[in-house]
């Protein structure tokens, strides 16, 4: 072959190999989509900052697996996301953190959950200046995830193999926040604790009371469902509160004791509505339940799974006092008709040094009120109390109808005084039409994860607003004297500050790298010179072309 013929097959294949670079490149060289995430918590609370104080981002989307990770936003997903992890990306100063949430909470492994729940707690115990968000999974963030776990892989292959891939096939993603609007403080948030009595026959006659915090937390509040914790205290109250008023609603039943009922705000944010609610009563009210003889305070928290139940104690109840005698009842329910369930006592003295509390009977221990909390966790510092993979997807309608099955046994026996008429597998109190209802233990649930119940949103959003006054409706069916307490904050002196940019509009830019564009400026210059050359040598193309075909058909 002639130097001239191998500059011409030399043209060719360059042709038909920038030919090939532009057909694999079909797809538009700048696409975007925009997805709604969720901003991590930003909040302050007794002088400590927590969760994230930016909400801009600009960067180039990178897998965790990237070993620079410097000015890129890192997309996780739940299996990626670990404290390890994250502390990493802070310590490169990544622009932000983007965690991927599956739709079908159910279907991941425990493991998994277990893993991102202790790193979705590490994180929102101190404050970050980087970005994180949460948004659920679709088929485009899906798609980017890949794409980046891919390019993450390559890196790890020869020089050669990754200046090709990023020069003809690799496609980036540009991550865009742009909010011109900075983050605001938002210190007027009203926080609403109900309550509600069904009186007992007599006149100052002792005082029950149970209670349960009604809003959730989590890594990011729009995604904060809180099921367990503490939708499941939630639902068992207001089944209590109908199976009593039953009771309560015969002269020939009603017991001897007042049963106050009270649900509150501001629970995951040191009990702030418990707190105030307290005050209320004991130091600005003439008069109140709370004042007189109170037998015991009994707190529901997290007690939709595990057959486990611990009963939190600021000190041990003393032998002949109303709420050792109803410890004894739960003991002797328990033993007698769920012989399974474990249940201990957990001492843990209030720590005055602190500024927070680890459960809500700390609020009432404080002001001298004996009281404890039931539930299924025996670490109040546990992941479980606060994560937004809490969902319905965690309960266990089984169990959370046997632990409400358990307290309303107890009580009643212990109102009733029924020690002495036979075990509680002999009498009981609640079968029959009297039973637990599974379905109404079910809807309750479905009702309070329709939306999510953050603090920072329940007197802001009109879907959330409705479900407050939706249990304040629950309230007056049953029960009596029920009031409205709204506690709006100090603005000069706040107990805790939200902010604002909660969710945001993001646009993903699928963009490929500027070495792309290179080695494209390349085969267009390729291809110009391949048609200046035909033209410049028609001639001699045409007589070879010519005698081509003639040698062909002789």
């Amino acid at each position: 072959m002639s130097p001239r013929d191998a500059c011409v097959a030399a043209g060719l294949l360059l042709l038909l190999l920038c030919v090939q670079c532009l057909h694999g490149s079909a797809l538009p060289a700048v696409s975007s989509y925009e997805f709604t995430a969720y901003r991590m918590q930003q909040y302050n609370l007794v002088q400590q900052k927590h969760g994230c104080r930016g909400a801009i981002v600009v960067a180039e989307a990178r897998s965790a697996d990237e070993p620079v990770q410097t000015r890129r936003c890192v997309i996780m997903k739940l299996l990626d996301f670990t404290t390890q992890k994250y502390l990493e990306a802070q310590r490169q100063n990544a622009a932000a953190v983007l965690i991927l949430l599956p739709k079908n909470i159910s279907a991941v492994p425990h493991d998994t959950l277990q893993s991102f729940m202790v790193g979705e707690s590490e994180a929102l115990l101190k404050e970050t200046l980087m970005p994180v968000y949460v948004a659920p999974e679709d088929e485009q963030l899906l798609y980017m995830y890949e794409e980046v776990k891919q390019a993450a892989a390559t890196r790890t292959s020869s020089i050669f193999i990754r200046v090709l891939r990023s020069m003809v096939t690799a496609t980036a993603f540009q991550i865009l926040v742009s909010n011109n609007v900075p983050i605001k403080a938002i210190t007027d948030n009203t926080i609403v604790t109900l309550e509600g009595v069904l009186p007992g026959a007599g006149e100052d006659v002792p005082t029950i009371v149970i209670t349960a915090h009604y809003d959730s937390y989590g890594l990011a509040p729009w995604l904060s469902y809180g099921a367990d914790s503490n939708g499941s205290g939630v639902a068992i109250l207001l089944e209590l509160a109908r199976l009593f008023q039953k009771l309560f609603s015969s002269p020939s039943t009603r017991p001897p004791y007042n049963l106050m009922f009270s649900l509150t705000g501001g629970g995951k944010y040191n009990f702030l509505g418990t707190k105030r609610w307290i005050e209320e009563n004991l130091d600005h009210a003439e008069s109140s339940l709370l004042h007189d003889n109170v037998a015991f305070v009994l707190c529901l928290d997290t007690l939709a799974n595990s057959d486990e139940l611990y009963m939190h104690v600021s000190r041990p109840p003393k032998p002949d006092t109303p709420m050792h005698a109803f410890i004894q009842q739960l003991e002797e329910v328990v033993t007698s008709r769920f012989p399974w369930v474990r249940l201990g006592l957990v001492h843990k003295k209030i720590n005055l040094v602190e500024s927070t509390v680890a459960w809500e009977h700390e609020r009432y221990s404080l002001r001298r009120i004996p009281s404890f909390t039931l539930s299924h966790l025996e670490d109040p510092k546990s992941e479980l109390r606060g994560s937004i993979l809490d969902t319905m997807s965690q309960v266990d309608f089984r169990k959370l109808k046997r632990n409400g099955v358990i307290i309303a046994e107890a009580l009643a026996r212990y109102m009733y005084n029924l020690s002495d008429k036979g075990t509680p597998k002999d009498v009981q109190v609640f079968k029959g039409q009297m039973d637990v209802h599974d379905g109404r233990m079910s809807s309750l649930m479905s009702f309070l994860t329709s939306v999510p119940r953050a603090t920072q949103l329940l007197d802001k959003e009109p879907s959330h607003v409705l479900l407050v006054n939706s249990l304040e409706n629950e309230f007056k069916r049953y029960l009596q004297q029920v009031h409205r307490h709204a506690f709006r904050q100090d603005k000069r002196d706040p107990d805790i500050t939200f902010f604002d940019q909660m969710n945001q509009p993001i646009v993903m830019y699928r963009v490929k790298p500027a070495a792309f564009d290179l080695f494209l400026g390349g085969c267009i210059a390729g291809y110009l010179g391949i048609v200046y050359y035909a033209i410049q040598n028609f001639g001699y193309l045409y007589a070879k072309l010519k005698a081509a075909v003639k040698s062909k058909h002789q």
